[in-house]
């Protein structure tokens, strides 16, 4: 938690005027039951009707600039803990997008999202209370026994007895709560993962009639999570009894012994009213800093969740002295081998095949032999074990991220659009593209058919996730924003597989044309989109099992005609 609010330095102003303000509210109520206390020995017991005016009136004031520093207070401490919130959310964000796809794998996309939410949430509330009552609760406790002590020394002994037992109430509950915030916020990551499961998978969920297995699955951590956070709030909410049972039980130990005093002559009534008001600010101040410590155990399991993503260092880092690759077009795959963490066995070994400008490489193999893994090394997604992925002519692990990106155009597997307009996921691709550009790219897509019939074209809305287009529709979008780049590397990660063939085939005619300068990747499943390649690379449990045209594999390789045989007729294959 303290690592944390390390990052609190732009906020030192406010902080700073925050404390000076809240120190003079507290003077301000320190000094509230001294002068009741007047107002009973020197203007109630003589009389004196002017002197209860005049110190009433002191008091009024006194209550009114109380008042207007609460509200000063309040706006520094809210705009302090919601800017702080934002910073956090922002430096998360920021930290996640640098990293690699280890990394989100690592932590996971459910716990990422609980982290940047959920977890900032608990810091921004944590920290407001701490604006507020921590230092309120410091200051009105110590100055309260000071005026207590001031007022009567011998009844001021009856806090050595309560304050401690008031302390080890709240260690012995903020060490059972500690551990169940934790857990509490590891449960939520579960939920939140079962939620986003259920959403993103509805239509296979009902295609195959399991909802209430889902339904099951998520009332299952669901009520993991209730029956945790129900037992964190049962556990803190013994706090508020307890304490205010010991507060009656010494404000009644308080009047009985005060009224021996006064019996004796030792102590005034006025005087009696001032002590038990400071027992009571005391009292309260003390349960102020307890529940700041009770909710601090839960706001430090959120800190450490966040403070390891802020922590956690990328694994793809850029050079320190970055290469400037050449500007022709050349892919290289020199002897590369590359393994998940963890993993036993290599996912690709020794990969070696090279590409020039106006080449089509196509890449194919059976589901698991590592395709996906292998056109996720040329942008650097991931970094190989051994070996090299060289872009026009410089490893890929000497070049900045961003210029090698800027050199790729991907087209991934699921095509992905973002809410907004056709035109900004277009912008994607390249951010001063002209219309005359988008409206070239979404012909060579073969996309500007259905977007000009639409009522307001470049400007039609898109939905979340590009929901409201069809998968063909959307591979064909995905296709124009990467031609739009103009890059020197294009990537179709299985990019057609969703097109009819008829579409299909003028596509691949209109690439060729676009693609003379520049290297072509496709992943495909299909033969049928492969036979025109200049290489195809088979692959077979991550290694080269051959490479050639379709002509050469067609003769000489079995897992090439394994897979010609089980898309296509005899007919065909002749």
């Amino acid at each position: 938690m303290m690592k944390l609010m390390r990052r609190l330095k732009p906020y030192s102003w406010g902080i700073a005027i925050v404390l000076i303000l809240t120190f003079f509210q507290v003077l301000g109520q320190l000094y509230l039951p001294t002068l009741m206390s007047n107002i009973i020995d020197k203007g109630v017991v003589q009389g004196d009707k002017a002197y209860i005016w005049k110190t009433g009136g002191e008091m009024m004031l006194i209550s009114a600039i109380a008042v207007i520093l609460s509200v000063i207070i309040v706006y520094f401490a809210s705009r302090i803990s919601m800017g702080f919130g934002r910073d956090l959310r922002d430096k998360i964000f920021t930290r996640v997008e640098s990293f690699s796809l280890q990394e989100n794998d690592k932590v996971g996309t459910a716990s990422l999202i609980t982290r940047t939410t959920n977890d900032v949430v608990q810091i921004q509330n944590v920290l407001y209370m701490m604006l507020r009552m921590m230092v309120m609760a410091p200051i009105m406790l110590i100055g309260g026994i000071l005026m207590a002590v001031q007022r009567d020394a011998k009844l001021s002994l009856i806090f050595v007895i309560v304050l401690p037992i008031l302390l080890l109430l709240v260690v012995l509950l903020g060490s059972k709560a500690m551990p169940m915030f934790k857990s509490l916020q590891k449960k939520m990551d579960k939920l939140n993962r079962v939620i986003r499961e259920g959403l993103t998978g509805i239509r296979v969920i009902r295609a195959f009639n399991r909802g209430d297995d889902e339904l099951k699955k998520f009332e299952e951590s669901n009520n993991d999570y209730a029956v945790t956070a129900i037992g964190v709030n049962r556990l803190l909410s013994l706090m508020s009894p307890l304490m205010m049972l010991i507060m009656n039980l010494t404000t009644i130990a308080i009047v009985w012994l005060g009224a021996h005093f006064i019996g004796d002559g030792d102590m005034q009534v006025g005087d009696l009213m001032a002590f038990i008001q400071y027992a009571m600010q005391i009292m309260m101040s003390f349960m102020m800093l307890s529940a700041v410590f009770i909710f601090i155990p839960r706001a430090g399991a959120s800190a450490e969740r966040i403070n390891e993503v802020l922590d956690m260092d990328p694994e793809i880092l850029d050079p320190e002295k970055v290469k400037q690759a050449n500007e022709q077009a050349f892919l290289e795959f020199d002897h590369a081998t590359f393994r998940y963490a963890g993993a036993e066995k290599p996912v690709l070994e020794d990969i070696t095949f090279q590409a020039k400008a106006g080449q089509t490489i196509a890449i194919i193999g059976s589901t698991g032999a590592g395709k996906s893994t292998l056109i996720n090394m040329v942008p650097r997604f991931y970094d190989v074990e051994s070996g090299a992925v060289r872009v026009n002519g410089t490893d890929v692990r000497e070049m900045s991220q961003d210029d090698l990106r800027q050199k790729i155009g991907l087209v991934p597997q699921k095509a992905v659009l973002f809410t907004g307009n056709i035109r900004s996921n277009m912008l994607y691709g390249k951010e001063d593209a002209t219309d005359e550009e988008i409206w070239h790219a979404l012909d060579v897509a073969q996309a500007k058919n259905f977007v000009s019939k639409m009522d307001k074209g470049l400007e039609a809305r898109v939905e979340q996730g590009g929901n409201n287009f069809s998968g063909g529709q959307k591979q064909r979008l995905s296709i124009a924003r990467a031609l739009i780049r103009r890059p020197k590397i294009y990537i179709f990660d299985d990019s057609f597989s969703a097109l009819d063939f008829k579409t299909d085939a003028k596509l691949r005619a209109a690439l060729k044309d676009e693609t003379k300068e520049a290297v072509t990747m496709i992943v495909a499943q299909r033969i049928t989109s492969v036979v025109d390649a200049d290489q195809i690379i088979v692959l077979n449990e991550g290694k080269v099992a051959g490479i050639g045209t379709h002509d050469e594999l067609k003769e000489n390789n079995e897992i090439y005609q394994e897979i010609m045989r089980s898309q296509l007729s005899e007919e065909e294959i002749a």
